[in-house]
């Protein structure tokens, strides 16, 4: 059973092409795997077990013809639940979505996960409309993080990394408008990747606008990979998205980063992180070094661009919540009210500051990468923390933000970033390295995620679940 859980969805492929093993199989061990810890983590908030396994036995049955359809044919994968999915309802972890409703859209990623073939097997949580660096809901409860189930897994992909930490599926669809790909693969162990904007189109837009991308999470680097060169190809729906560049992001791959230009900052001049994780990222930085990259401690040099995002977001979810009355919003997590209320009292004038602002922080990072091929960061400042709250256990505030310093900057420059498992805490919780590249340079950041990850690797590291 934990061999087929855990398998990388490029080697479930190869099995599947030599016939040591079909796609029934594998879905079959995975849907097994969700109905046993699905209750303790609350990862899944639909599991449609039918659909899976006739997915699955239509891709075994092209497999035996010889005809496979795609690059991921049969892989299981999961939606977060913020992605249209045709038979599905996405209720945004929110009691205002009415659930009776057609569900007769795919979303750009969701068509084109089903094109290649892939076994759609469910939804994952998400705090409400995706919200918050944690995840828990109104409408469906508290996930935990298969670590410890007294931490959170992060968010707002916190359903979708904590399945993939726990063997409930080997990729996972996530979005990140904030950090809500790279918070939750940093606190469950796993592979996150932000694309650029636009790689990955997109559809419909997210309510808070250009700050929300679409990626893959995936236990290793090389299956993030395969993700990603199914999940960016086009969609005419995405004004935004990038001409498509029929890359597969696998190429390459282990070419290694030798004379690679990388900066490590340990704090980008203004964040306080927690002395354990501060630790294992110096130790994981040194392992580029070795690699035959040139690293240099430096910081980027802007200051904490938290008040623009905080315009940006905030006035991104006043607009997403402004068709609700009175009555629908005493069913919405209080927190989310609060920003929603501070949003509608931001003018115009102040909305476009902060807009040129955020252009100025995109000039100022393009500035740095004409000197660095790279940018190295801790993926957060703290460790995982309990669940049911929104900051760390001594914190006061609400704001997610103050403890994600390293994720916000990055939606805002629309940069590609990934984060890549570099250790545990003394308390074995998981810390994150996250790798920055120049704006459309994913196949970069790919590069030296999976150069970390050969000197590194995590994939053999999983929770204990009974």
């Amino acid at each position: 059973m934990n061999e087929l859980i855990y398998m990388p969805a490029s080697e479930m492929v190869e099995n599947y092409r030599s016939g040591d093993l079909s796609p029934v199989d594998v879905t079959s061990a995975v849907l097994g795997r969700i109905d046993a810890v699905n209750g303790q983590i609350n990862a899944y908030c639909l599991v449609d077990h039918e659909a899976a396994m006739n997915s699955a036995r239509l891709s075994q049955e092209r497999w035996h013809a010889g005809t496979p359809v795609g690059p991921l044919d049969g892989v299981p994968v999961s939606i977060k639940d913020l992605v249209l999915t045709t038979g599905w309802p996405t209720l945004r972890g929110s009691l205002t979505i009415d659930k009776n409703q057609d569900w007769d859209v795919d979303a750009p990623v969701t068509a084109r996960l089903k094109e290649a073939g892939a076994v759609l097997l469910g939804k994952t949580t998400t705090p409400e409309f995706g919200w918050k660096g944690v995840t828990d809901s109104p409408r469906t409860g508290i996930t935990r993080n298969p670590w410890n189930l007294e931490k959170t897994p992060g968010g707002s992909s916190g359903g979708a990394s904590a399945q993939v930490a726990a063997g409930m599926g080997p990729l996972a669809i996530g979005t990140d408008g904030g950090g809500s790909i790279r918070i939750p693969a940093g606190f469950t162990g796993i592979f996150g990747h932000k694309p650029s904007f636009g790689r990955v189109p997109a559809y419909p837009l997210s309510p808070f606008g250009t700050l929300s991308h679409v990626g893959p999470m995936s236990r290793t680097v090389t299956d993030g990979a395969l993700m990603l060169s199914v999940l960016a190809r086009p969609d005419h729906r995405d004004w935004f998205s990038l001409p498509y560049d029929n890359a597969d992001y696998r190429d390459g791959l282990d070419d290694g980063i030798k004379g690679l230009r990388i900066a490590y900052s340990p704090d980008l001049g203004y964040a306080d992180v927690h002395p354990e994780i501060a630790g294992l990222v110096d130790k994981a930085v040194k392992a580029f070094e070795d690699l035959g990259a040139h690293v240099e401690q430096v910081d980027p040099g802007f200051e904490n661009p938290q008040p623009i995002f905080h315009t940006l977001w905030y006035a991104g979810a006043a607009n997403g919540l402004r068709a609700l009355s009175d009555s629908e919003l005493d069913l919405v997590d209080a927190p989310l009210v609060n920003i929603v209320r501070k949003g509608r009292e931001y003018t115009s004038l102040e909305y476009t500051a902060a807009v040129n602002a955020r252009g100025e922080l995109g000039v100022t990072m393009c500035e740095f990468h004409t000197r660095f091929d790279l940018l190295l960061t801790p993926s957060l400042a703290v460790p995982a923390f309990g669940v049911g709250r929104l900051e760390p256990e001594g914190s006061d505030g609400e704001d997610w933000t103050n403890w994600t310093p390293f994720s916000y900057p990055f939606n805002l420059t629309q940069q590609p970033a990934a984060t890549v498992p570099c250790g545990f805490t003394s308390d074995g919780l998981p810390a994150g390295l996250q790798i920055v590249g120049p704006m459309h340079a994913d196949g970069l950041v790919l590069l030296a995620a999976r150069a970390f990850e050969q000197v590194r690797p995590w994939a053999d590291k999983t929770p204990n679940l009974s």
